[in-house]
Order: structure tokens, then C-alpha cells, then sequence
């Protein structure tokens, strides 16, 4: 899809010395992208309450494992 858009240009160097993209189509999509899975992921606030632990069970034990 092509669209003209005024972009600033302070934001637009700020989002290229944090980013490998070498062009502004390239900066763009890499923006997009990562707005669209930030806006994918679950809040961890709306999971509470819907989690249920099994009697026994030990988180401690798992992180050392994990280590």
C-alpha cells in the first residue's frame, strides 16, 4: 500500500540509531512489526485469578533447575 505521510524527523533518527534498518521503508516495517506484537501480547494483570497451581507444586525448586 502506498501512502505520503509527514514523519518527524528528529523520531525518525532517533528510530534509525536504534535500529539496523537502512531505510526509511525498511524502518517503518520494523516499527509496525513491533507495534503489532506489542499490542499481541497479553497483559499479565488480565491472567490473574485464571491461573491455578497444583497442590505441591514449587516454583522455587523450578528455577533451579532452569539455572
Amino acid at each position: 500500500m502506498r501512502t505520503n505521510i509527514v514523519l518527524d524527523d528528529e523520531l525518525v533518527k532517533e528510530a534509525f540509531s536504534v535500529s539496523k534498518a537502512k531505510t526509511k521503508k525498511e524502518l517503518i516495517h520494523e516499527a509496525l512489526r513491533e507495534f503489532v506484537s506489542l499490542r499481541k501480547r497479553k497483559d499479565l494483570t488480565e491472567l490473574a485469578g485464571s491461573i491455578q497451581f497444583h497442590k505441591g507444586y514449587d516454583h522455587k525448586k523450578l528455577r533451579k533447575t532452569r539455572g
